[in-house]
């Protein structure tokens, strides 16, 4: 009893001896200034988003003659309907794009990866370095060959030209991206699934896929961004103006600034239209996507 007493004084003594450490007024104000510098930031980054938003809900006269921030006398769905009207069957053809492109892209890198990773070779290094500087490679130098490549296949202005071009120039970025969380998973898992006969293919499909969903979703998501917003290779790839195939929604966006003018309110209401599926697929992705990244920077630890 009296010891415990001894030590319940003991502590009451060292925290009245305890000094309490207050900020010092400098630092109050260095945190005030962060916060201003962010803010002031922040604003500037989000008035061009802003501006686009209250401008395609503006008539095509007060979207031109008022300012682009300020919000409109009269709320309008004329540039909305406007826009959908023109990107109804792009936004499909997109779509389709995206997806096919983005799966075929992932799969040809996840395979690379998986045989960069786990199944080594004279060469493995090399080939890996090659992919690495092949992500490096400006398109812009490859379209004349590329576009005589597409068209001897038979495969100009159609769909599936853009699919498998996007398919096999992204499939360097997938394997950059996936051979990192391939190389975690245990090399023991590898040589029990050869004992028990299970073949190179087996190994990747029951072993090494299921073990990676996050990364596979991560590159997945990562890729549908960048073929979504892509224009370059849909600009090239297809005819422009009347086709047997449809142009994609990047192309007839850009389409809307004409010659003699543009509608504004259509342009800003296509680029909030086109923006909608990449976010929401973000909003919900998003925990897939952090818990990979973070997966990731654990792995790179």
């Amino acid at each position: 009893m009296q010891s415990n007493l001894t030590i319940e004084r003991s502590k009451e003594a060292q925290a009245a001896q305890t000094v309490r450490i207050k900020p010092k007024w400098h630092k109050v104000v260095l945190h005030i200034v962060y916060y201003v510098v962010l803010i002031v930031f922040l604003v500037f980054y989000m008035l061009p988003f802003w501006g686009a938003v209250v401008s395609s809900f503006k008539s095509n006269t007060e979207a031109t003659t008022s300012s682009p921030i300020a919000l409109p006398q009269e709320w309008s769905m004329e540039g909305y309907s406007g826009a959908l009207e023109k990107l109804k069957t792009p936004l499909l053809n997109s779509l389709v794009v995206t997806v096919f492109g983005a799966a075929g892209s992932v799969f040809l890198g996840s395979v690379c990866a998986y045989a960069l990773s786990k199944w080594k070779f004279r060469l493995n290094n090399v080939l890996f370095i090659a992919l690495v500087a092949a992500t490096y490679l400006p398109f812009q130098a490859i379209l004349i060959p590329l576009l005589k490549t597409v068209q001897s296949f038979g495969l100009y202005d159609n769909i599936w030209g853009v699919v498998m071009v996007h398919s096999i120039f992204g499939m360097p970025m997938c394997t950059t991206m996936m051979r990192g969380y391939y190389a975690e998973v245990p090399d023991a898992l590898i040589k029990q699934a050869m004992i028990d006969g299970n073949g190179m293919w087996q190994i990747y499909r029951k072993i090494v896929v299921p073990n990676t969903k996050l990364a596979t979703i991560t590159t997945f998501v990562f890729q549908c961004t960048s073929i979504w917003n892509e224009m370059l290779f849909a600009l090239v790839l297809t005819a422009q103006g009347e086709s047997a195939m449809a142009p994609l929604a990047t192309t007839v966006l850009q389409g809307f600034v004409g010659a003699t003018g543009v509608e504004i309110n259509q342009l800003m209401a296509g680029s909030m239209i086109l923006a909608l599926p990449m976010l929401v697929i973000y909003i919900f992705m998003g925990k897939y996507l952090i818990s990979g990244q973070m997966s990731g920077a654990v792995t790179a630890s």
